[in-house]
């Protein structure tokens, strides 16, 4: 079954330039993120039709084919080109076979989880054995038929970059089945334009551009997007200070958006519509701070700048990731937390506010060993303290977490894995969701193996019923209080709580049956390369 169809738009546009996606990233998931990442995992509890529709419905779009909200990278892709005076925008998935066979000279594309091979997509495959919906999504998108014929008789060039675009190379089938033409490894905005120049010209391309973070554009060269984002996406800075070895973004210099051009794409957003927007970064409280340090003053103007248009255009609001040791800093150095809250929730639009953290291991010897800056300005020592004192800072403030760890991580232990159940279980008084996910080879880590499912033993299934029991009873309450309330969540309320009753009667029965299943002798990992 293929969600994407083959759609002629009502007025179409001279595009040289296409920049597209599958329908699982060409989404607003309902205008609620944290929906989008129910598409990371198989059909569960309902048919694939209905589970497509919960995670990733389709995007309205103009009459030329163009979506009303688009991934913010592929905006940035598309503003970039646009500046340099080419002919590109971003089209849906529906409107790419018109549109290739009809003029384009290359299609662009980017994504999260190309094959599913992130986590916490690779998770749910091992487990369940079946494919996630976003895989199957993507395979339906890059085989459209038309994109090939387009390559064949008319020289369409492909161009893949993205997060996710190492995951080309994992898969060597991947370029076998789907022959692309170059793979862009790093931040594009500069580059893409070179490629866009080569196309047109008519030469030949790299297989590959690998673009090194002392190449990464400085703020200058990142373009302002120019049409909206996915649920209003915004970003705010660029790169991490703490230097994770599992994390790919910590290798990149970190930048810091002025408000002028924050406040530029926030007024884009809402004024076409997108009702809300996020701030997005990969520590939001770390915005103009002292290192790893949050500091008052550029957190209070950026959330007061957010106040203004949050009151003006009745909008919700959410921050894209922080991590718990700036939450906890930034709390206890002026109730920095609590004034940013006090400026951006209400009793009414914005009752909670949502954030991605990870919480990644419980073991304080693998965060020593593996993020030892992950808990700076703490000591790596009191990560499991730095962990309940931020969740406990924002249940008191009405944050919404949605915390990531990490099974299977190079040198892990049985005891290991036990500490992090136990911190987990201190968790269960705070509002939030957990997600366990499989350790993927990023970052300083990318030349180690991955978790597979051979190495999944009886504690890895304690860790994941642990999480799964707390994220289940959290969910039924924040679906109904702050997150999905109003009369027009209804239909989606009803199928996400069927869904979360099936769930927890599921992981009743199979709990014993993984247990059993994954109790033999753990098979060797490399570990020997971070020993040091």
């Amino acid at each position: 079954m293929s969600i994407h169809k083959k759609k002629v738009p009502k007025k179409p546009l001279r595009v040289d330039f296409v920049i597209s996606v599958d329908r699982c990233m060409m989404s607003n998931h309902h205008g609620k993120e944290f929906i989008g990442f129910m598409a990371t995992g198989p059909a569960i509890g309902v048919p694939e039709k209905v589970w497509r529709w919960i995670a990733c419905p389709d995007m309205r779009v103009d009459e030329h084919g163009r979506p009303w909200q688009a991934p913010y990278g592929l905006r940035k892709i598309e503003a970039a080109l646009q500046d340099a005076g080419f002919n590109a925008h971003v089209i849906d998935p529906d409107y790419v076979a018109y549109y290739v066979t009809h003029g384009a000279k290359a299609l662009m594309i980017g994504h999260h989880d190309y094959f599913a091979f992130g986590p916490p997509s690779n998770e749910w495959w091992m487990v369940s054995g079946k494919e996630p919906i976003n895989r199957k999504s993507f395979i339906e998108f890059i085989s459209i038929p038309e994109i090939w014929k387009a390559k064949r008789e008319h020289g369409l060039r492909i161009v893949a970059g993205g997060p996710a675009v190492w995951q080309w190379e994992v898969w060597k089938e991947a370029l076998e089945r789907w022959p692309i033409d170059t793979l862009i490894d790093g931040e594009a905005e500069k580059v893409v334009v070179k490629v866009a120049e080569k196309i047109l010209n008519g030469e030949e391309l790299p297989k590959k551009i690998v673009v090194p973070p002392k190449e990464s554009p400085r703020i200058e060269e990142i373009p302002l997007i120019k049409a909206p984002s996915v649920n209003g996406l915004v970003e705010i800075m660029r790169g991490c200070p703490r230097g994770c070895k599992f994390c790919s973004v910590t290798l990149r210099p970190l930048r810091f958006i002025p408000l002028d051009r924050i406040e530029a794409e926030i007024r884009l957003n809402l004024e076409n519509g997108t009702g809300g927007f996020l701030f997005h970064s990969e520590d939001v409280l770390l915005y103009g701070a002292d290192v790893v340090k949050p500091r008052e003053e550029p957190l209070i103007k950026l959330h007061r700048l957010a106040a203004r248009y949050l009151e003006k255009y009745e909008a919700g609001f959410g921050w894209g990731h922080a991590s718990l040791a700036a939450v906890k800093y930034a709390q206890e150095h002026g109730r920095i937390v609590s004034k940013i809250t006090e400026l951006v929730l209400d009793s009414d639009v914005r009752k909670i506010l949502g954030v991605e953290v990870g919480l990644e291991t419980g073991s304080v010897r693998l965060a020593k060993k593996i993020m030892p800056a992950k808990a700076a300005p703490y000591p790596a020592e009191k990560w499991p303290e730095v962990v309940e004192d931020a969740f406990a800072i924002m249940a008191d403030n009405n944050i919404i977490p949605a915390a990531t760890f990490i099974l299977g991580l190079p040198g892990e232990t049985e005891d290991d894995v036990y500490e992090t159940i136990e911190v987990i279980e201190r968790l269960r008084p705070y509002p939030s969701l957990i997600v366990p996910m499989f350790f993927v080879p990023m970052g300083m880590l990318r030349n180690l193996e991955g978790f597979k499912r051979d190495y999944i033993r009886d504690y890895h299934i304690d860790a994941m019923k642990v999480a799964a029991d707390h994220t289940i009873y959290w969910a039924r309450h924040i679906i109904s209080k702050g997150y999905l309330d109003k009369p027009q969540h209804a239909p989606l309320r009803a199928a996400l709580k069927l869904f979360l009753w099936y769930a927890e009667k599921k992981i009743r029965k199979s709990y014993e049956y993984y247990r059993e299943l994954f109790s033999a002798p753990r098979a060797e990992t490399k570990i020997a390369a971070i020993e040091a």
